[in-house]
């Protein structure tokens, strides 16, 4: 591994962490891999509301543990709703305690529902916002408060296809998702003084095991990458490496898509 793709002697919080599918639990591993001192947190109860077929409440111990005895470093934060007033500044209070700072915050976390218009309730609309745009503008605020002066900082934020698509039936999600491609562009002019670089990564399609692979809608899918698989959570967790890296120094206010050629226009 080159010397500037290496994290070692960052510490980096990354949030969405709760599935063993999911994009959350492949950026840990990454991080993790690559010397970083990686600081975990999630919402279990989200995904055992969903019904993830890998829903369990620990899983992030597990993974913890069994990449702490292949030798990297990783703590997981008590699991919490960051929808919750106070939740999203407590997780970076959290997390600074362990080891003193922060070099990075990934935030990968996301409340998705669908549901068309003729559906919509205000519940519905705000659990979005509140979870995907409120928390992210808070946890930004408080990454950048508790930075020591000299040092320079890395934000990462996920953003979906929407901006690139319509996606009809998850309108509230798109909105939201649409407010982080704002947040990024506006955080990274106004932290750019403080060293802090804030980017966001469409990772488009990623099989975190909401569709079951024999399905026809899952290789609908599948045929519209030119490769003809799906993205992977691991696909997206090395864009993060290189993003929390010193090797990206030069890279903010950025929306990248990570794509793998998708075409969704496709006539399938």
């Amino acid at each position: 591994m080159e010397d500037n793709l290496s994290l070692k002697g960052k510490t980096i919080l990354v949030t969405g962490v709760s599935r063993s599918m999911g994009i959350g639990a492949g950026i840990v591993k990454r991080l993790a891999v690559a010397g970083a001192n990686v600081i975990c947190h999630g919402n279990s109860a989200y995904d055992v509301q969903l019904a993830y077929m890998d829903a369990s409440e620990q899983y992030a111990k597990e993974l913890a543990d069994q990449l702490k005895k292949e030798g990297n470093q990783i703590h997981v934060l008590p699991t919490s709703d960051l929808v919750m007033e106070g939740v999203p500044e407590q997780v970076v209070e959290q997390a600074v305690k362990i080891y003193g700072h922060l070099d990075g915050i990934v935030l990968n976390h996301a409340y998705s529902t669908s549901n068309p218009i003729g559906e919509w309730t205000m519940e519905h609309i705000n659990a979005h916002l509140h979870t995907n745009v409120t928390a992210s503008m808070l946890m930004i605020q408080a990454f950048a408060k508790q930075l020591p002066q000299g040092k320079t900082g890395s934000v990462t934020l996920f953003t979906s296809g929407q901006y690139l698509g319509p996606m009809v039936n998850e309108i509230a999600y798109c909105v939201s998702k649409d407010a982080i491609i704002g947040l990024c562009r506006q955080t990274a002019a106004a932290l750019a003084k403080q060293k802090i670089r804030v980017n966001c990564i469409n990772p488009g399609a990623t099989d975190t095991g909401y569709l079951m692979p024999e399905s026809d809608s899952y290789q609908m899918v599948a045929s519209m990458f030119p490769s003809g698989r799906w993205g992977m959570p691991e696909d997206a967790a090395k864009l993060v490496q290189f993003l929390q890296s010193d090797f990206s120094a030069w890279i903010t206010g950025q929306i990248i898509a990570s794509e793998g050629g998708f075409d969704r226009y496709r006539e399938c």
